[in-house]
């Protein structure tokens, strides 16, 4: 079965998670994806060894790879990487900010001797501003962005237990790329995009940025509390083990009040009839709900919301997710060893769970070089999508 990206050829000189994520969805999508990386290896390879060896943050990111080198000091590494430009149709990077203008592949130039090619240039705060060249990791993103000052418990920040401010500039990148593949397909003309951890993850921030900006509301840390619904929280069991429920409309509140604590006379009580009041008074409510829960067993009330039809779950720990019945999985190749990763969420008909390998650092660069070296004499990009 031919995969959706098949043909198109797709150059990346990128590291750590951001452009990578990107650029290992199109590779999933059947795209060819040179990965460009330092003389020394994309850094992400030396994160942690957990996976036979290799890191945890490359397995996941690099499936279906060709790995290259690149000095971009280098003239003939710079010629190399313009050769192969030529015939791309996406070319991806997050070096520093300015650092392949110098290098003489900034983007402009790019697209004006490549009209049809689409750029993609991944920064930690944009390209302009007093921040452009400031060094933007995730966690430091989140607290830039206030992220941080949202999470954790009442007592102290958080930080997001994994790496959103990354995942969410290399979700953006990929959505923003495949637009601009399809408006390649109508019009023959590529596109310049820019993407940055801090626009990423600040455009997730808008409902408590509009909560202040317009309401003068300061959202509170709630631990596993939501901020501004409740009940939507955790609560501890007569095991010892914790149910998170999730009330969402007066309707639920009633069936709660009504068939799990027997006491409906609380959906109309004074303190807990809105929603607005059951969070001005999250403090009563939740002894109520720790007093009544306190002495059943999780999975009895478990089943207990679950014939109410209200929403709930569990506090899952890793273990628990390895054997969660909802998880679906894909393959790589690692090593000559086959391992699982979970699967993306978008799942579609027929989808080919076999991702291909995981590449070693520059495993596929005398054969690229050999590829492309009598390459013809650079002309303006003629693939099309």
């Amino acid at each position: 079965m031919q995969r959706d990206l098949e043909g198109l050829l797709v150059v990346s000189v990128e590291h750590a998670v951001a452009a990578p994520y990107a650029s290992s969805r199109l590779a999933d999508a059947g795209a060819r994806v040179i990965k460009f990386e330092r003389t020394d290896g994309d850094f992400a390879r030396r994160y942690d060894a957990y996976v036979n060896g290799e890191s945890s943050y490359f397995v996941w990111l690099n499936r279906g790879k060709e790995s290259a080198f690149i000095d971009i000091k280098q003239r003939d590494d710079v010629d190399l990487l313009l050769r192969i430009l030529q015939k791309a149709d996406v070319f991806l990077q997050n070096l520093a900010p300015g650092a392949a203008e110098r290098a003489g592949f900034g983007s402009a130039s790019l697209r004006e001797r490549f009209p049809r090619l689409i750029t993609c240039d991944i920064t930690g705060y944009g390209s302009d501003g007093a921040y452009r060249d400031m060094k933007a990791y995730d966690l430091l993103v989140q607290a830039e962005t206030g992220l941080a000052l949202l999470t954790g418990t009442e007592n102290e920040p958080g930080r997001v237990g994994v790496s959103v401010c990354d995942i969410a500039c290399g979700m953006y990148a990929h959505q923003a790329i495949l637009q601009a593949l399809i408006a390649r397909h109508k019009s023959g003309e590529g596109r310049a995009i820019e993407v940055s951890l801090f626009h990423s993850m600040a455009e997730w921030m808008n409902v408590p940025y509009l909560q202040y900006r317009y309401g003068g509301h300061q959202p509170a840390r709630s631990g596993l509390n939501h901020p501004t619904i409740a009940p939507y929280g955790a609560y501890p069991c007569a095991d010892g083990s914790k149910i998170l429920i999730s009330i969402q409309n007066e309707r639920e509140w009633e069936r709660l009040c009504g068939t799990i604590l027997g006491r409906p006379e609380l959906s109309s009580h004074p303190l807990f009839a809105t929603n607005t009041l059951r969070v001005a008074h999250r403090a009563q409510l939740d002894d109520i709900l720790v007093a009544a829960f306190k002495h059943v067993m999780r999975d009895q009330l478990a089943s207990r919301m679950s014939e109410a039809q209200i929403a709930f779950g569990n506090l899952s720990t890793l273990e628990d997710l390895t054997r969660h019945p909802q998880i679906k999985t894909v393959w790589v190749r690692v090593k000559d060893e086959i391992i699982e990763l979970l699967a993306p969420p978008a799942f579609v008909a027929d989808m080919d769970r076999d991702y291909g390998t995981v590449p070693a650092a520059g495993a596929d660069d005398a054969r690229i070089r050999r590829e492309f070296e009598f390459t013809a004499a650079l002309h303006s990009n003629a693939t099309t999508a």
